[in-house]
């Protein structure tokens, strides 16, 4: 599907504009994921302005992303500017480092996808990537592994550490998930990371919001008799 022009985005209804918002967001980051995944790619995030389009490719290896002398970032552009059919000069890509690898699930899911291609054990491999996460300053860690692991018959091996909410309005917030599908020679594994953030008043590495169920207790005033 060819991208909407902006005459024609203020003809259409704002669901169709949710819609095509929405499939070039998923195409937009299928092609980053599969372009960028050995250089830590971690997510894109789309701003629009009045007649421009800023991408901002989010990664743990920026300097990868970016190139020699900003080469790659600009192939990039061009791709998706031909592809979407955006005007020349409309769209402009940046590159944002991600201050914390240990907290981003899709660098983890992405490492761990390397472990198991390069034939580390699976219990090795995935209690490697729950401490890690841990030694970040995650609040807790869940790696779900499925397939043909060992045997010819499928199962799923789930290792968990720390503490992890699963329902209510706070997962949006604090819970960042990431799969990938890992092509080995017996069969297709899948691999699920979930990483519950810390919560931080700054809002760099985790909700600024804390949780609803945490109670704080202030100290009693003294009043003087």
């Amino acid at each position: 599907q060819s991208r909407l022009s902006p005459s024609t985005m203020a003809q259409i209804s704002k669901r169709r504009k949710a819609v095509c918002d929405g499939v070039f967001y998923a195409e937009l980051n299928e092609l980053l994921n599969r372009e960028l995944a050995e250089n830590g790619y971690a997510g894109v995030e789309v701003r629009k302005a009045a007649s421009k389009v800023e991408i901002v490719i989010r990664a743990t290896r920026t300097q990868d992303v970016l190139g020699d002398k900003g080469r790659r970032i600009r192939e990039l552009q061009t791709v998706i500017q031909k592809r979407f059919r955006f005007e020349e000069g409309t769209v402009t890509l940046f590159a944002e480092r991600i201050a914390v690898r240990g907290l981003c699930a899709q660098a983890q899911a992405e490492s761990l996808k390397y472990k198991l291609l390069g034939g580390l054990a699976v219990r090795r491999a995935c209690y490697g990537v729950l401490r890690y996460v841990m030694e970040s300053g995650a609040k807790g860690c869940e790696v779900i592994v499925s397939g043909k692991l060992r045997a010819q018959r499928a199962k799923a091996m789930k290792f968990r550490e720390g503490y992890m909410i699963k329902s209510g309005d706070a997962v949006n917030d604090y819970i960042e998930h990431a799969v990938r599908h890992v092509l080995m020679r017996q069969g297709v594994l899948g691999v699920k990371v979930s990483i519950m953030l810390p919560q931080d008043p700054t809002g760099k590495n985790g909700p600024k919001k804390p949780l609803a169920d945490v109670v704080k207790v202030l100290e009693q005033k003294r009043v003087a008799a």
